[in-house]
């Protein structure tokens, strides 16, 4: 196991991460501050979630040809032109040339985050190791401390934009991703993950059925999760709840700090499954039956906030656990000598879900409340089960009942 390429890859993700979701929070709280509808909200993260759409296909491909450090370096300086070119944002714009603007700065930050993020998660393959478990465990541990960072980055954007306002928060986000630039540039070898041969671009969508029926899962796994949790829970909280932004950004935050808490554990609350396949299947049934029960409490309206609360900590739990075995599956499923390239391809799917989901959660939320767009994430779920059925076996890949023994 290379650690010293771990602990770079991490770090830099990790960093990153941390703005991500600051960046996230500050906007979605500011511009509602600023009297911006659900649909405008929504609107604003478009084209960051699409263009993960994009960079995954393309920059899994760029990556396998030209080496993961590469890609993990343009990922983290693009990151830092985004949050610079926010800060030129004014009050006194009219709303649809803010719009424009901040979807046009998103997109550039959705680059970023999809180009760091399928150059770190490929990454772990190559400095993994042969050892039994190790991947999974790796793998558990990076995505789970990314979510867990993420919700800290929620917390951190509230309360920066409470103290400092909008720009100055920006800088300090800058600087942070800047730091973790510096680092990887001095330190982390750039042809990690390059492949032996120059796949041609067409193999971009050339996949096996795992691949392919796992990104399909996939898309309606995370359209279930920012169908509400985009636009439609914080804006309910704010407005109907009459939370402030630190209630707001702290709750968020707990809940995404749980729900990667959860992700790293994911291989010992598996112990006894099984098999990785089996496993997949019975947790997005389970994950459907939660959200169901949320959506039939909030739209019966019997105990509304605490069934918002302790609905959500639980349909996290579960969904937590669902999100980690398709990190491993994608990882399992992959061919050795396309990694990037297949990675790349299940988070472009990863990205259309989230373009969906942020999309509906604006305008199920306008037409109906939360409580339509929980009964739209239950949907999501459902079809998600439905796919994981077809889910094929895993030849030669070491089930989760063996890696989940690594503690």
């Amino acid at each position: 196991m290379n650690l010293r390429s771990y602990a770079l890859v991490t770090g830099a993700y990790w960093a990153f991460t941390i703005t991500d979701g600051a960046l996230r929070m500050l906007v979605l709280l500011y511009f509602n501050g600023l009297g911006y509808s659900p649909v405008a909200l929504a609107f604003l993260f478009l084209a960051y979630e699409f263009m993960g759409v994009v960079t995954n296909l393309l920059g899994g491909w760029v990556g396998s040809r030209t080496g993961l450090g590469l890609t993990l370096r343009a990922g983290l300086a693009l990151q830092v032109v985004a949050l610079t070119a926010l800060t030129f944002q004014q009050v006194s714009w009219a709303e649809w040339v803010s719009v424009v603007f901040v979807m046009a700065v998103q997109a550039l930050s959705g680059i970023a985050k999809d180009l760091t993020k399928m150059s770190s998660k490929s990454a772990v393959k190559f400095v993994a190791g042969p050892e039994d478990g190790a991947l999974f465990k790796l793998v558990a541990i990076l995505t789970g401390s990314k979510n867990a960072l993420k919700g800290v980055g929620f917390f951190i954007g509230a309360a920066l934009l409470a103290s400092i306002g909008f720009d100055a928060a920006l800088w300090v986000l800058a600087t942070l991703v800047a730091v973790a630039l510096a680092a990887v540039m001095l330190m982390l070898n750039e042809d990690i993950g390059k492949s032996k041969r120059k796949a041609p671009l067409r193999s971009i969508l050339t996949k096996s059925a795992g691949v392919n029926r796992l990104a399909a899962a996939r898309i309606f796994l995370f359209a279930s999760r920012d169908i509400w949790f985009v636009v439609a829970l914080p804006v309910f909280l704010e407005t109907e709840l009459d939370w402030s932004f630190y209630g707001v950004g702290g709750f968020l935050a707990a809940w995404i700090i749980g729900y990667g808490a959860v992700q790293s554990i994911a291989p010992r609350i598996l112990r006894s499954s099984a098999s990785d396949v089996q496993a997949a299947r019975t947790w997005s049934l389970g994950l459907g039956v939660v959200a169901a029960a949320i959506a039939g409490l909030v739209a019966a309206d019997i105990a509304v906030t605490a069934a918002i609360v302790v609905g959500l900590v639980v349909f996290g739990i579960v969904f937590a656990v669902n999100s980690s075995l398709h990190s491993y599956l994608i990882l399992a499923y992959a061919d050795d000598d396309a990694v990037a390239t297949d990675v790349g391809f299940y988070y472009s799917a990863n990205a259309v879900g989230r373009l969906v989901g942020t999309l509906l959660s604006g305008l199920l939320y306008l037409w109906g409340g939360l409580p339509v767009a929980l009964w739209g994430a239950t949907a999501f779920v459902a079809v998600t089960w439905l796919l994981t059925l077809r889910l094929p076996d895993l030849d030669n890949s070491p089930s989760l009942e063996i890696t989940a023994t690594i503690s």
